[in-house]
């Protein structure tokens, strides 16, 4: 009996048979909250421009703890993107649950006041492969 299945179920038996609408993460927010079935991650740069990745084509991930910076490099399976900053082994582990979201890159003059939490993103490439 497929997972599917069960919960249709068990919301027949509770007599609440209507199909429950899945959950979106809030506007804004930089991670997902829960599990879920369509995953994106979106890159922001500063000057507006963004790329957004599915996670059905991410393929791994490889983390450098360089002497300044830190390297994060995703592999998906149309591009390599390689993210630089400070801080990244905690966004490393996200991306190993798929949890980031949004992605954003901060000027190198505002990151001794950024919010470390996730990581300090300094910048983005991302390569396209043959």
């Amino acid at each position: 009996m497929n997972q599917g299945f069960k919960l249709r179920y068990d919301d027949f038996r509770a007599d609440d048979p209507t199909q429950k609408e899945a959950a979106k993460p809030p506007e804004g927010e930089p991670t997902y909250n829960g599990a879920g079935f369509a995953r994106s991650v979106c890159f922001i740069w500063p000057s507006g421009r963004k790329v957004m990745l599915n996670y059905a084509y991410f393929m791994g991930a490889m983390f450098e703890a360089g002497e300044e910076k830190n390297f994060v490099r995703l592999d998906f399976s149309t591009s390599t993107v390689t993210l630089s900053g400070f801080s990244l082994e905690t966004l490393f582990f996200q991306f190993m649950e798929q949890v980031p979201r949004l992605i954003e890159v901060v000027d190198v003059r505002y990151a001794p006041i950024a919010d470390p939490k996730s990581g300090i993103i300094t910048e983005i490439v991302i390569e396209k492969k043959q």
